[in-house]
């Protein structure tokens, strides 16, 4: 049974931070639940215990404190539970929510805040033993909190500046108030602005139709079809260039960058017909929120404008017209160090017609609110990103927000014939609503998959796990290698002894186990018709490494291209986690792979730098020009290789440790870097699942603990089943930990959707 739970993947605690609490001390505590709201001090002391106890962060109680500081200074009579709201959604902003929405906070209080939590860092003492949340809101409701948080000087509805702002049932901190009320007043006030496509009979919307059916040709017999009668990517691509705030989302694989590409070229073409540009292009920037996905995007892109029909196109567009850079969301804006402000703001509006966001489900409420701050009024916003992807690390969850009508389209009769008129396509029924919001007509979703064809097990697995549809056949076929791409491979036990999982972990990352999938991974091709590679793992790259039959004389292009060969043979496989400690975390497993390479003799150590280690920035760092989830490659080079330092003595050939790392430009350039100066980095033979977005790998394998915690959710699953190519492998310490992740699921509070929705013009 399906069960949805407030939970965030990046600040619940981790499985090997448990500690078991007494369940018989907890059932008699020592203060009795319906005086705890009595007096202020004695939620400070609850709201203390809590700390204690690993079930809320300091911060939470600090600020509880201060709006009792700021209550004593007015000489006002707060009530106690005001102090409890307040600690109780900063700590919900801690766990990735915006708000908190009182209704529900009251309805399910334990299951809302996660508190007890499953995992605690600490218990409270047998003799201290205190209620939690559940037991003490369990006698109040919605109107007395209103009533309490309406008669606090620390609350306002926000007209003038207080800690904590009430609107309706949510109250919020202050600052993420703001942030929702900027993000949607810039969509709101970008979809009322009239558009010079809006009559279809106009020369800038035939110009535009025009456009489309020379970038968007019938589809041929390549790719998969969910419906071969709609262009899903030329829909959107209309609907993004009619409105100065568009999303377009979509899965793997469903060509959200070939669509863009697109979209630009087709905006580029109708850039001449409007008055006020007088025939000029329009300024366009690309960027997205880290260096793995801008690189990424970088390298998709100049693909993708190499193929456009430039000749065909009305308006006289150039190559020059489309950008291929990407940059960071935080080098665009001008991030200035130790400050949450940025150099591009309202009054130092970025220089910029058009912005795309690529990955924007990874843009919490802050930056995007930064975002909206920098933007010029007239400005084309543009985001692009798998709405049920991981949510950002941070409070918020943007993209999932605006995309929550997107399956069913909402549009409306007047959108409906415009598309018609601008495309050519007939659009289904089951899209079409006569009562769609305004934001519904600038909200695009990709259905068609050109990466997995329909009998794909990565494909299937990952719908039936996005869907919440696992059944016993999923499954089955899971285990036994039913699926050409899929294999569980310990999916028969339901519980494997720890020393015998990590055996087979560390079995899997040295070979990748060709022989547990069907036909040992032989005889696949690709969607060109091209042999597909069995699965590797990690002796693959280490392979190549070890037998490159470089040395002291060779040149440094060719040192160049050995770097290059062995990142993209290290990009064919990778393990990623749910959970950052303990034995089932990447901390835990990083180091057990690495002895076990040791031990096969593939690396020459298991612990500092060596050359094999794969490393993975973890902070920006603009002086080297490296992003927070590069990745580089260890190697032992001669002197004078990728190094400008000279050997102390031309009679004893010396070697030193660089790091290699691809250009962030897209070039396919090697950069080459000491270790000594890189500073934020971890070794990477597992990554978390969250670090893993906006990349892709060939063979992929997803490790889950042995118990359920709240960090386990469907977006996590699904997010790093997609992140597979071509191969996808399973391991998990218990087999119904997989099925019971797929049943929860993230749900973050806010207020975003509500207020584009209900806003009318």
């Amino acid at each position: 049974m399906s069960k949805t739970r407030n939970t965030d993947n990046q600040f619940a605690f981790d499985l090997d931070d448990a500690v078991d609490i007494d369940t018989t001390a907890s059932a008699s505590p020592s203060l009795d639940s319906s005086l705890a709201l009595n007096q202020t001090e004695t939620v400070l002391e609850l709201l203390d215990s809590w700390q204690q106890a690993g079930w809320i962060r300091p911060l939470d109680v600090r600020f509880a404190r201060l709006i009792q500081d700021l209550s004593e200074e007015q000489r006002e009579a707060l009530q106690p539970l005001v102090l409890l709201l307040a600690a109780l959604t900063s700590h919900q902003v801690g766990r990735g929510h915006v708000c908190v929405d009182l209704a529900t906070l009251l309805a399910d209080a334990d299951s809302t805040l996660s508190l007890p939590p499953e995992e605690p860092i600490g218990i409270l003492p047998v003799q201290t033993r205190q209620p939690g949340p559940g037991d003490i809101l369990a006698r109040v409701s919605a109107d007395e909190c209103i009533s309490a948080l309406g008669r606090a000087l620390a609350v306002s509805d926000g007209s003038h500046t207080t800690p904590l702002v009430l609107n309706g049932t949510r109250l919020y901190l202050r600052r993420f108030w703001r942030y929702e009320q900027q993000i949607a007043a810039g969509i709101v006030q970008r979809l009322a602005q009239p558009s010079v496509l809006a009559d279809p009979s106009s020369p800038a919307a035939k110009t535009l139709s025009q456009a489309l059916d020379a970038l968007f040709k019938p589809q041929g017999s390549s790719g998969y079809s969910v419906s071969s009668a709609v262009d899903y990517q030329k829909l959107a691509c209309a609907l993004a260039a009619r409105n100065r705030f568009a999303v377009i989302t979509g899965g793997p694989g469903t060509g959200k960058t070939t669509t863009v590409v697109n979209l630009l070229a087709a905006l580029q073409s109708v850039a001449g017909e409007s008055t006020e540009r007088a025939g000029r292009k329009y300024r366009i920037r690309l960027a997205a929120p880290t260096g793995k996905a801008a690189a990424r995007l970088n390298e998709s892109i100049g693909g993708a404008v190499s193929r456009l029909p430039l000749a065909q196109l009305p308006g006289q567009v150039a190559l020059a017209d489309i950008p291929t850079k990407v940059t960071t969301l935080h080098r665009l804006l001008g991030s200035r160090p130790d400050t949450r402000t940025f150099r591009h703001n309202r009054d130092n509006p970025l220089l910029v017609d058009i912005l795309v966001i690529d990955e924007a489900s990874m843009v919490d409420m802050d930056l995007m609110a930064s975002v909206f701050d920098a933007l010029p009024a007239n400005a084309q916003l543009i985001l692009l990103g798998d709405k049920d992807q991981l949510a950002s690390v941070d409070a918020g969850a943007v993209l999932g927000e605006l995309c929550q009508r997107a399956p069913d389209g909402h549009y409306r009769p007047a959108t409906v014939q415009w598309l018609q008129a601008i495309t050519g396509t007939d659009i289904p029924l089951t899209l079409q609503d006569a009562e769609g919001q305004p934001l519904d007509q600038a909200v695009a979703m990709l259905r068609k998959s050109y990466r997995f064809a329909e009998g794909s097990g990565i494909r299937q697995l990952a719908e039936a796990v996005n869907t919440n549809t696992l059944d016993a056949d999923t499954l089955q076929k899971a285990r036994n290698a039913g699926f050409e791409d899929v294999v569980w491979l310990n999916g028969h036990s339901k519980k494997t002894a720890l020393e015998d999982t990590q055996a087979l972990i560390c079995d899997h990352a040295v070979s990748g186990s060709p022989q547990a999938f069907r036909n040992h991974g032989e005889g696949r091709v690709d969607g060109n018709n091209l042999p597909l590679q069995p699965p590797v793992g990690y002796r693959h790259y280490l392979s190549r490494m070890q037998g490159h039959g470089l040395n002291d004389n060779s040149t440094k292009d060719e040192w160049d291209d050995l770097a290059k060969s062995v990142l993209q043979a290290f990009s064919d496989f990778q393990i990623l986690c749910a959970l950052r400690r303990g034995p089932w975390g990447v901390e835990g497993l990083n180091e057990l792979i690495a002895h076990h390479l040791l031990a096969q003799r593939l690396i020459p150590r298991a612990e500092g730098w060596y050359a094999g280690r794969p490393v993975l920035i973890t902070g920006n760092d603009y002086n080297l020009g490296l992003m927070n989830g590069d990745v580089g490659i260890t190697f032992s080079l001669p002197w004078g290789a990728g190094s400008q330092s000279t050997p102390n003595s031309s009679d004893s050939p010396q070697t030193v440790l660089r790091v290699a790392f691809p250009a962030s430009d897209g070039s396919g350039a090697i950069r080459w870097i000491s270790p000594s100066r890189l500073q934020q980095l971890e070794t990477v033979y597992a990554m978390t699942v969250h670090k893993s977005q906006g990349s892709e790998f060939n063979h992929t394998c997803l490790v889950l603990p042995d118990r359920l915690s709240p960090v386990l959710t469907q977006e996590l699953v699904y997010t790093g089943i997609t992140r597979a190519k071509n191969w996808f492998s399973l391991i998990t310490g218990d087999a119904s930990v997989f099925s019971e992740s797929v049943g929860q699921r993230v749900v973050r509070a806010s207020g975003l959707a509500s207020v584009c929705l209900s806003s009318s013009y």
